[in-house]
C-alpha cells in the first residue's frame, strides 16, 4: 500500500505528485543522498541502505524525513531469469517512505512508495532500451508510486525524462560533468574555457568570468538543472508539456528519437492523456501529427462517427484560424452559400477531418497549427488517409471541394483517385470570392434545406458517439429532444427529463443520473467505477474504489454504482490507474443519488 506518494496533476505519462515526507517533496523532483554535500537548488531526502552485492545489509530502520532505498542488488535489463531468479532479493514490508531497485525483468509491487531503475546510466543515447525499459516499469508498478532515474539527468534532457514518466532525478550527472569542465545549459554542453561570458544569471554564475572555476560550475548544472524541472513542473500544470518537447528534445537526437519512440508506444500514452483539457494545442511540425490527441481524435471520427446527413451533399471546405470555425468570418460565408443544404465537413492539419457536428469537441476547437501556405508531404499524407478513412463507409449523393489548390486539392484528388469517387470543384481562386461562393451555392439548387431541430439532434448524436462508443448516439438518444441554442444545447427525452448537457467549453456531454441510468440499461459499453457502501459528496477517492472499467481514461464521463449510491462524475485517473492506486481524486462528481 503506498502511503508516501500522490499524483495530483497529470499530462500525458509526465506527472505532477508529492513525496509525502516529514518536509513534503514536489515532484518532478531533483533528489540527493542525505550525506552528499551537493551545491545549488536539491533537496537531500535520499537514503541508500546499501547493496547486497558487497555484504548483507540489515533491514533500515527508516524515517519519514527521508526516501530510504531498501537493501537491493541491481540487475540490469536482459539478465537471464535463472541468474536473475537467484539473486533475487526479498523486500521487507516496512512502515516508513521506502523505494525498491528494480529492472524491467524485475519489476512488480514491493509495495514501496518508489522504484529506482537499476542500470539507469546504460540507456542514455538508446531510445529504444531507454523507452522499453520505462514503458516496462511503469506497467509493472502501481500507478500511484515515483520512478526514479539515478545518474541520468541533466538540463537538456530533464523534460524528455519526466515526459516519458520519471518523477525522480538526481545531481549525478550535472555534477560530474561540472567537475569535468562542462557547463550545462539547456540546449548544449559547453567546454568552460571555449565561454567568454556566461549564459546564465543563477547565484553561481554571478561572478566575473575568470574567477568562474569547475566548482562554480558544479553549482551552476545543478541549479540550471533544478530550473529546468522547475519549467517542467509547470508546464504539466498548463498542460502544455508536450509542446515544449517538442521543441526542447530537438537539442539532441537521442531525446528526438525517444519522444518519437514514444509516441510509438500509442497504449502507454493514450492511457495517460487526457480526453480533454483547458491548454490549446500547438502543433508545430509534423510530430506533432502523432500526438496522442490528434490520433485519437481522428480515430474516433473515422471508426465511431455515424455521418447521419449522407443523404445530402457534402461539402469540404478549408479550416479556419479562428475556432470554432463556425465563428469565423470565412466559414459564415460558405454558411450563407450553403444554407444547410448539405453537411459540411472541414479539411484541417493536424486534425484531419472535422465534422460540423464536432467542430466543438476536443481537440477540434482548442489547437493552434502553423501556417506557411505550403503543406509539408507527411501532412498531406496524414489528411488523405484520415479522410479516405472517414468516406469509405459514407454514401453521399455528391461530393463537393470547396477549397483552394494549396495543398486541400492535392488531397482531394489523392482520395477521388483511391476511392473512385468524382468530387466537384467549386473554388476558381479563393473560397471566399463571390464567383467561388456563386459556385458553390448553384451546386446545392434544388437541394432543400434540413432543419434546425435534425441539426441540433444528430449533433448531439454525433458527439455521443464519439464519446460513448459507434451507436451511443441512436441507442442513448433515440426519443430526443433538444431545448436551448447551439452551442448551448441541453438533451432530454420524450417526457422532458433532461438526459445530458453539450459543455460548450470542450464539445463533449455531459450526463445527469438519469442519462447515466440510460447508459448502464444500453448495450453501449458503460464505463463504471465500483464504490464501497458510501454516499460520495464532491468526489472519490482512489480507496474508496472497488473495481473500474480498464477503458476509462482522464475526462471520461463515469458512472459511480454501489451499495449506498449511483451517480456520475468525470474521471481524474484513468480506469487502470483507479485499480492499483491507494490515494488521490479518482472521480469529480457531478450529480449523487442515495440507493
Amino acid at each position: 500500500m503506498t502511503d508516501y506518494f500522490e499524483v495530483h496533476e497529470r499530462d500525458s505519462a509526465a506527472r505532477v505528485g508529492e513525496l509525502r515526507l516529514a518536509d513534503a517533496v514536489t515532484t518532478p523532483a531533483l533528489i540527493d543522498d542525505v550525506d552528499t554535500d551537493t551545491p545549488g537548488d536539491c533537496r537531500h531526502v535520499l537514503d541508500d541502505a546499501g547493496s547486497h552485492w558487497h555484504t548483507e545489509q540489515a533491514d533500515p530502520a527508516g524515517d519519514e524525513s527521508l526516501l530510504t532505498v531498501l537493501p537491493h542488488r541491481g540487475l540490469p535489463a536482459g539478465t537471464p531469469d535463472e541468474v536473475a531468479d537467484a539473486f533475487a532479493v526479498d523486500y521487507p514490508d516496512v512502515d516508513f517512505p521506502s523505494a525498491a531497485v528494480v529492472s524491467p525483468d524485475t519489476a512488480t509491487n514491493h509495495g514501496s512508495d518508489a522504484y529506482v531503475l537499476a542500470g539507469a546510466p546504460g540507456y542514455v543515447g538508446h531510445a529504444s532500451a531507454f523507452v522499453d525499459a520505462v514503458t516496462t516499469v511503469k506497467e509493472a508498478t502501481p500507478a500511484d508510486t515515483a520512478l526514479y532515474l539515478p545518474g541520468v539527468a541533466t538540463p537538456r534532457n530533464v523534460a524528455t525524462l519526466v515526459y516519458a514518466g520519471i518523477d525522480l532525478v538526481d545531481p549525478d550527472r550535472a555534477v560530474v560533468r561540472g567537475t569535468e569542465g562542462r557547463y550545462l545549459t539547456t540546449d548544449e554542453a559547453y567546454f568552460l574555457e571555449d565561454l567568454d561570458e556566461l549564459p546564465c544569471a543563477c547565484p553561481a554564475c554571478q561572478q566575473p568570468r575568470d574567477e568562474f572555476d569547475r566548482e562554480d560550475c558544479v553549482e551552476h548544472n545543478v541549479n540550471a538543472l533544478a530550473a529546468e524541472l522547475r519549467r517542467v513542473r509547470r508546464r504539466i500544470r498548463d498542460g502544455r508539456l508536450r509542446d515544449y518537447i517538442e521543441g526542447q528534445a530537438r537539442q539532441d537526437n537521442w531525446l528526438t528519437a525517444t519522444f518519437r519512440r514514444l509516441d510509438q508506444q500509442y497504449g502507454y500514452l493514450a492511457e495517460r492523456t487526457p480526453l480533454i483539457r483547458r491548454a490549446d494545442l500547438s502543433a508545430a511540425s509534423d510530430d506533432s501529427l502523432r500526438r496522442v490527441e490528434i490520433q485519437r481524435f481522428a480515430e474516433r471520427v473515422t471508426d465511431r462517427y455515424v455521418p447521419r446527413f449522407d443523404d445530402r451533399p457534402l461539402v469540404l471546405v478549408p479550416c479556419s484560424a479562428r475556432k470554432p470555425y463556425s465563428d469565423s468570418q470565412s466559414h459564415k460565408q460558405y454558411h450563407d452559400a450553403i444554407k444547410w443544404r448539405a453537411h459540411v465537413v472541414s479539411m484541417t492539419s493536424p486534425i484531419g477531418v472535422v465534422p460540423q457536428e464536432l467542430e466543438l469537441t476536443y481537440p477540434a476547437q482548442h489547437y493552434d497549427s502553423v501556417v506557411t501556405g505550403n503543406w509539408t508531404a507527411t501532412e498531406i499524407e496524414f489528411v488523405s488517409r484520415v479522410l479516405e478513412r472517414y468516406l469509405e463507409g459514407t454514401d453521399y449523393p455528391e461530393i463537393i471541394a470547396h477549397v483552394p489548390g494549396e495543398g486541400y486539392r492535392d488531397i482531394c484528388e489523392r482520395v477521388a483517385d483511391s476511392l473512385g469517387r468524382e468530387f466537384t470543384y467549386t473554388v476558381t481562386d479563393h473560397p471566399t470570392t463571390a464567383d467561388s461562393l456563386g459556385n458553390l451555392a448553384a451546386e446545392l439548387e434544388g437541394w432543400d434545406r434540413y432543419p434546425k431541430r435534425e441539426r441540433e439532434h444528430n449533433t448531439i448524436r454525433a458527439v455521443a458517439d464519439y464519446q460513448f462508443g459507434e451507436g451511443a448516439g441512436d441507442e442513448l438518444f433515440d426519443d430526443l429532444s433538444t431545448q436551448g441554442r447551439y452551442p448551448q444545447l441541453r438533451a432530454d427525452d420524450a417526457d422532458g427529463e433532461q438526459l445530458a448537457a453539450l459543455a460548450q467549453q470542450y464539445g463533449v456531454l455531459s450526463l445527469t443520473t438519469a442519462g447515466a441510468r440510460r447508459w448502464v440499461e444500453s448495450d453501449v459499453p458503460t464505463k463504471t467505477v465500483e464504490i464501497e457502501p458510501f454516499v460520495p459528496h464532491g468526489s472519490v477517492l482512489a480507496p474508496g474504489i472497488t473495481d473500474a472499467s480498464d477503458d476509462i481514461r482522464v475526462g471520461d464521463d463515469v458512472v459511480i454504482q454501489g451499495d449506498a449510491a449511483f451517480g456520475v462524475g468525470r474521471a481524474q485517473m484513468s480506469g487502470p490507474e483507479m485499480q492499483s492506486s491507494t490515494r488521490g481524486i479518482a472521480v469529480q462528481m457531478r450529480h449523487t443519488e442515495e440507493q
